[in-house]
């Protein structure tokens, strides 16, 4: 089951040529962080570009249930905020269907008002542990009460008086910090958030966006993020760039499927964000950023991938991680069809993602005919170069839309076909990939 209907079973096949253009969705990052911000302005945010997937739907529902209004008028979304500290309590369960990301960014931005709220989600995010995101928020004054082990569906009762949090994240997380910067918006003084490794900064861009008032400087310490409390949030105007996560999959499709020449337009290119294409062009891809730029701060290029029979593998450098840590599934993808050894390390975040996708991929990859091995933070794939890759195997999504994702683009150039045993998920994030990637050349279908 999808967690959202029947299981879809899908398959794709040995393709060639692939061309055109792929208008993949806006950034769900960026997206999740522009509901929210919204709804803790005062005033009307109005975003264009929104990644209309059920994840981020989720989030637009969730800031209904708090007191924002939040509607689509034609091609823009409109969010009239209630302010830092406005929120209201919700008059019920607050559903986050498959968004890790929805749900803690949700709870650290109601974790410092005097409400409480009820959360849960589909039958893979209700395994997902929250812990690294309450414990902290356990230290501004807020409570949480869960399922064994800190899982959903569990009641957060926001902090009365709130205290102002130093916070050093145990691991690189994006969600973490910004859960912790999000509830530090209602908490007096300064919160302080010190990553060791950076990771994504949409957070700390929007909320400068905003008018919040963030300070971030790079000591020995690492990287240390500071932000000034109860601010006036002033609604904008927001552009969201495409989806860098959602791109991965058309532009390794393309690098992989002989014949093929694909151009991905206005993909954002955060330094934080952009590390699989930089490991592409380290495996040989031919891959070009075209038409360099920026957009409401964040740097955007056009991608244009181009076919690579000739790949090789590498070391990706651990530091690398947070920068691409969504995409390591397709790129084990791209690593079969490479000559040598790819070794993926320092990437531990990938065993609590919507599955445990390093063992999804292994275990996949394994029934298509590639040797993986794996360890609790790293793992390797051994290509077999183009040509080689044996296919044939039906694969487990586990209910997780990068997984279903990576392995159709998998089948475009295998021997056999490849299946997938549900493709539900995949509209969670990246509701027109299939017919995207049909419009492309590539033969991927339903299986009734």
């Amino acid at each position: 089951m999808s967690g959202h209907g029947e299981a879809i079973p899908m398959i794709a096949r040995r393709s060639s040529g692939l061309r055109g253009e792929a208008h993949v969705p806006g950034d769900k990052s960026i997206s999740h962080r522009s509901l929210i911000l919204g709804a803790m302005a005062v005033g009307e945010t109005r975003v264009t570009g929104l990644l209309e997937g059920q994840d981020v739907l989720d989030t637009a529902s969730a800031m209904r249930a708090f007191g924002a209004d939040v509607e689509k008028r034609g091609e823009t979304w409109h969010v009239q905020g209630v302010g830092v500290g406005g929120f209201c309590e919700p008059g019920q369960v607050i559903d986050c269907g498959n968004s890790g990301t929805g749900v803690r960014l949700v709870m650290g931005a109601m974790a410092t008002t005097a409400i409480t709220a009820t959360f849960t989600g589909d039958a893979s995010l209700n395994k997902r542990p929250m812990a690294r995101v309450t414990d902290p928020l356990a230290l501004f004054g807020a409570q949480a009460h869960g399922r064994s082990g800190g899982r959903l569906p569990m009641t957060v009762i926001g902090a009365r008086d709130p205290l102002p949090v130093r916070y050093a994240t145990p691991v690189p997380s994006a969600q973490v910090k910004s859960a912790v910067l999000l509830a530090g918006l209602n908490a007096p003084g300064e919160t302080v958030v010190i990553e060791r490794e950076a990771t994504r900064d949409h957070t700390e861009r929007m909320l400068t966006g905003f008018g919040a008032v963030i300070e971030t400087q790079d000591r020995a310490e690492g990287r240390v993020i500071v932000l000034h409390g109860q601010p006036e949030l002033s609604p904008q105007t927001i552009v969201v760039p495409r989806d860098p996560s959602s791109a991965a999959f058309p532009v390794c499709a393309a690098i992989i499927t002989e014949g093929s020449d694909v151009v991905v337009p206005n993909i954002g290119l955060n330094p934080t964000r952009a590390g699989l294409f930089f490991t592409l062009r380290d495996m040989g891809a031919d891959l070009t950023f075209e038409n360099m730029r920026e957009e409401g701060g964040e740097p955007v290029a056009d991608l244009r991938a181009k076919f690579s029979p000739d790949l090789v593998g590498i070391e990706v450098p651990p530091e690398r991680a947070a920068s691409m840590i969504d995409e390591y599934p397709v790129l084990s993808v791209v690593a079969a069809f490479a000559r040598g050894t790819t070794h993926m390390p320092g990437v531990r975040e990938l065993r609590v993602k919507e599955s445990d996708r390093i063992d999804a991929m292994a275990r996949g990859l394994r029934a298509n005919g590639v040797d993986v091995d794996e360890g609790e933070d790293w793992w390797t794939v051994y290509g077999r170069g183009h040509g080689n890759v044996r296919g044939g195997a039906v694969t487990v999504s586990h209910l997780d839309h990068r997984i279903a994702m990576s392995f159709l683009v998998l089948g475009l150039a295998t021997q056999d076909p490849v299946r997938v045993d549900d493709g539900g998920p995949i509209a969670t994030s990246f509701p027109t990939f299939e017919p995207l990637m049909t419009a492309l050349g590539a033969d991927i279908a339903r299986e009734t």
